[in-house]
């Protein structure tokens, strides 16, 4: 896959409108955002103007539309300007209300995708940072469903069945691009059916909904003057709102949504669900990053050939566990002597390639571990259980069991096809080289 870079916008713009449940005018601005910012609602009509950080961890309501809060402080049903934002691949943004709702618009994404163009797209040094889907992920809520399988890009099926004549069954596919949102999904407005208008309008609700606002269905009509955008507008502002959604994942996704009967409800819990994937790829990724290679083992301990005896490092966790390999071959010059016609790994050496493991467990503590050594004033407990000969691999497993600021005891043992060949209690003290 081709890597983007982050994008925000080259100025400012804005747009105002009548606020869909205050009725009140209200006016939102966008403005370029450092890299990595992400998108941030502004609240500059309360003190100290307060940002609300689009991310799905912040969702407080998904009622009628999408709402986001933090610390306190609310917006409501933002959908339709995420979805403008992701629609055209921006990242990082700071949009201002001086309200507690964007303007309602059209009901659509349009006019804000519109402002937001105007401005035209920058790009940014970092790269973005995607969600890739590796493997089919699926979230159902009785007959509401939604899967997502691996695809080069990022497209949406989308399915919705209403017991409604003027509704019905509608299905659409598309290929999401900047293009493709601007021109076939930005336009499609929200709709509803009159019998749910007028039951808002009871709750004090949609005080700003009008046919202006909406598509309205009535039991016989469409009561909106200007006729449908698309034949398949229903299903297109359905992507919309999928598109708004998803955007609070924090990643922009590559793969395959397939969507069936679904809603607010239904999206915004497969994004958390995709949230929770991504917080534990990152986690994997930290720990990788972590796995020291001879190269780096080498930058920390002093030991060299042939008395290294740690090849990889695939585990470490800090003044907690360590977990390291030792391959052993027939060229170890110790086999030479030990023994000529029975060659077995002497168990001394085994306890050495144990506190060098240690010892690497001890140091990764510390800042310039290559100014430290670690002496070890003890080991009890010794027991080997199997001989390790050529063609073995030892993992070590080291685990803190006390631990002060340069004193340190461990328990180890070393595992050969997952059974203990060793095991000791080390205790070691930290020094200046």
């Amino acid at each position: 896959m081709i890597r983007k870079k982050q994008c925000t916008i080259g100025g400012t713009v804005s747009y105002s409108g009548i606020g869909l449940h205050t009725g009140n005018k209200t006016t939102i601005t966008f403005k370029p955002a450092p890299p990595d910012t992400g998108v941030r609602f502004v609240r500059v009509d309360l003190p100290n103007s307060p940002a609300i950080l689009a991310d799905i961890d912040h969702v407080v309501d998904i009622s009628r539309g999408t709402s986001i809060g933090q610390n306190g402080f609310k917006i409501h049903t933002v959908e339709h300007v995420l979805a403008a934002i992701a629609g055209l691949g921006i990242d990082n943004l700071y949009a201002e209300l001086d309200g507690n709702e964007p303007p309602a618009a059209d009901g659509s994404s349009r006019p804000f995708l519109e402002a937001l163009k105007s401005t035209k797209i920058v790009k940014q040094e970092p790269d973005k940072k995607y969600f890739v889907v590796d493997s089919p992920i699926s979230f159902s809520d009785n007959d509401k469903e939604l899967f997502i399988i691996p695809y080069n890009g990022f497209k949406v099926s989308y399915t919705i069945d209403y017991p409604h004549p003027l509704v019905g069954t509608s299905f659409l596919s598309l290929e999401i691009t900047p293009e493709s949102f601007s021109d076939q999904i930005s336009a499609a407005r929200t709709f509803a059916f009159i019998d749910e208008v007028e039951l808002l309008k009871e709750q004090g609700l949609i005080k700003g909904g009008s046919l202006e606002t909406a598509i309205v269905i009535g039991d016989d009509a469409i009561l909106n003057e200007e006729p449908l955008r698309f034949e398949n507008e229903f299903v297109r502002h359905k992507i919309l709102d999928l598109v708004g959604d998803l955007f609070l994942v924090g990643q922009p996704i590559v793969g395959h949504v397939y969507a069936s009967k679904s809603g607010h409800g239904t999206h915004v819990e497969l994004a958390r669900l995709l949230r929770k994937l991504a917080k534990k790829r990152d986690q994997k990724k930290q720990a990788s990053e972590k796995i020291m290679n001879t190269e780096r083992i080498q930058s920390i301990l002093p030991h060299r050939y042939p008395f290294l005896l740690i090849d990889r490092v695939l585990e470490i966790e800090t003044n907690k566990r360590i977990v390291a390999i030792k391959n052993v071959t027939i060229n170890e010059p110790f086999f030479l002597g030990h023994f000529p016609d029975k060659p077995i790994m002497p168990g001394v050496l085994q306890l050495e390639a144990m506190a060098q493991a240690g010892g690497l467990l001890l140091l990764n503590q510390v800042e310039n571990p290559e100014k430290k050594l670690v002496y070890f004033t003890g080991i009890d407990r010794v027991k080997f259980r199997k001989p390790v000969v050529p063609g073995d691999q030892i993992r070590l497993v080291l685990e803190t069991i006390r631990a002060r600021s340069k004193f340190s005891k461990m328990i180890g043992r070393g595992y050969v096809d997952e059974k203990i060949v060793v095991e000791a209690e080390l205790s070691a003290a930290l020094v200046d080289r």
